[in-house]
């Protein structure tokens, strides 16, 4: 059984299409039983956000469980197959794990860094354990994730490479609607820290990933509410009900409504024309003229009208006027950046090292089994050919048998241990199957029997190279393999 990854994101499809494949709730829960219950499958987990939907799974063949998957999700989307197949991407074995890892530091993140994956993977495997559809390679894929994911956060500044346009934007927002909050700078500078919102009620316009993490980032710094407008009212749903704080969602149409109320707009929707106008924000601002209020255009092309500056308490910041803290924070992203890769690339291999070292110890325990076997046979022979040995001369010679036996097994299984940590280590242990004829099943018999102490263990994971995938169990299909 090995890890595969079939899934799609922001890097390999348009928005539009993330949008038709976006499931929440109880169809996400379907698609996982179905995935699941599915031929080849022996595991599942589905981690399902703004701008990515990916199936994690354990198969027994490759074709067979990336043809089921690509399949359920084609019709649980109501994508046909032939569309999504072209956008959708395929992670196997040492792949599959660099590639969870990977997302759990926010490398693979539209906004490099953001700490937001980490919340939804927790989520996926969650609902993965609720349902029952994770066994123990799964679980300890995820797991260890998750682990690496906040490792690299805490140990390097990938927070900072990432969050610049949301973070630092509420950071504007508050300094101009909190001023009291924010620290003392020089004129046309930008804030260097992050001051709080506390009771702010803000509207978010779309429900993009950028929109996701500012409903996060907008929670921790103190929101008193946040109102998420989209044209899809179903992911405005699910990013609303996402939040840590209170918040709720609202049909696009009713925007001109819930901006009267609103202190801070966050809009960023990808739309190709203006969404907020100078001429369609007048009504809401004279309904409130006495209240401040803070729009931030993180859009491109601009979601908001420029002229919305000349209306009385209102103040704007788009991407020009936060350029000079983008490229400051992007100043350490590089080297934060390869400091995650680095991270990212010591716990794959210490991962699969381990997982590799664990799957041989089957073969060790049966070959000491059956030297236990023969030495007890021996010891048998020896009592019948010489009845007349004493006890205390029949305990001498069983333990000096045992020790010999012992100390000339000692080297090899040691060194066999170390060298399935590499990869290709396997056959190491197929090599000491054929030579001391061990029974093939048997090592399978002492895993299965080995394994029950809890999801933590690794021992039934024994991931292989990518070259294997190339194995011929059925008809080659057309999709991307990475």
């Amino acid at each position: 059984m090995s890890v595969l990854v079939v899934g799609l994101s922001h890097r390999s499809a348009p928005v539009a299409l993330l949008e038709r494949t976006a499931l929440a709730g109880d169809d996400l829960a379907k698609l996982l039983h179905a995935v699941h219950d599915a031929a080849h499958v022996g595991e599942a987990a589905i981690v399902s956000t703004c701008n990515r939907v990916e199936v994690y799974a354990v198969v027994d063949k490759f074709h067979g469980g990336v043809s089921a998957i690509s399949e359920l999700l084609a019709l649980h989307s109501g994508v046909p197959l032939e569309e999504l197949s072209r956008r959708l991407y395929v992670h196997y074995e040492d792949r599959a794990i660099q590639h969870a890892f990977a997302v759990a530091c926010g490398l693979d993140s539209m906004v490099v860094g953001e700490s937001q994956i980490l919340g939804q993977l927790r989520r996926g495997l969650k609902l993965a354990q609720d349902e029952g559809t994770i066994g123990r390679e799964l679980h300890e894929v995820l797991q260890q994730a998750l682990r690496v994911g906040k490792r690299a956060h805490h140990e390097t500044g990938i927070d900072k490479a990432g969050a610049s346009l949301v973070s630092v934007g509420l950071d504007v927002a508050a300094a101009s609607l909190r001023p009291e909050s924010a620290p003392a700078t020089a004129p046309g500078e930008l804030p260097r820290s992050s001051p709080r919102l506390d009771g702010v009620r803000a509207l978010v316009v779309g429900a993009g990933s950028m929109s996701g993490l500012a409903v996060a980032t907008l929670a921790r710094a103190g929101a008193g509410e946040i109102v998420v407008a989209n044209r899809t009212f179903e992911r405005a749903e699910r990013l609303a009900a996402a939040s840590e704080v209170p918040a709720r969602a609202v049909p696009l149409d009713e925007l001109d409504r819930e901006l009267a109320g609103a202190d801070l707009v966050v809009s960023c929707t990808g739309a190709a024309g203006l969404v907020l106008t100078a001429e369609g924000l007048a009504d809401a601002i004279e309904a409130a003229p006495a209240r401040r209020r803070f729009f931030l255009d993180l859009a491109l092309p601009h979601d908001i009208d420029k002229n919305v500056r000349d209306l009385p308490g209102v103040a704007l910041a788009g991407l020009d006027e936060l350029r000079t803290a983008q490229e400051a924070a992007e100043a350490v992203g590089p080297e934060a950046i390869e400091a995650v890769r680095r991270i990212v690339a010591a716990e794959v291999a210490a991962f699969l090292g381990a997982a590799r070292a664990a799957a041989v110890a089957p073969t060790v325990v049966a070959l000491r089994s059956k030297a236990a076997e023969v030495v007890d046979a021996e010891l048998a022979r020896l009592s019948g050919r010489l009845p007349e040995l004493d006890d205390r001369a029949r305990k001498e010679i069983t333990q000096t048998v045992r020790r010999v036996v012992d100390k000339l097994l000692h080297a090899p299984t040691v060194r066999v241990k170390e060298l399935a940590s590499a990869p290709g280590g396997d056959t190491y242990a197929d090599a000491l199957r054929e030579l001391f004829d061990l029974d093939p099943k048997a090592p399978e018999a002492v895993a299965r029997a080995d394994i029950g102490s809890g999801p933590g263990d690794v021992a039934a994971l024994s991931p292989r190279s990518d070259a294997a995938a190339t194995g011929a169990d059925d008809e080659e299909k057309p999709w991307q393999r990475s």
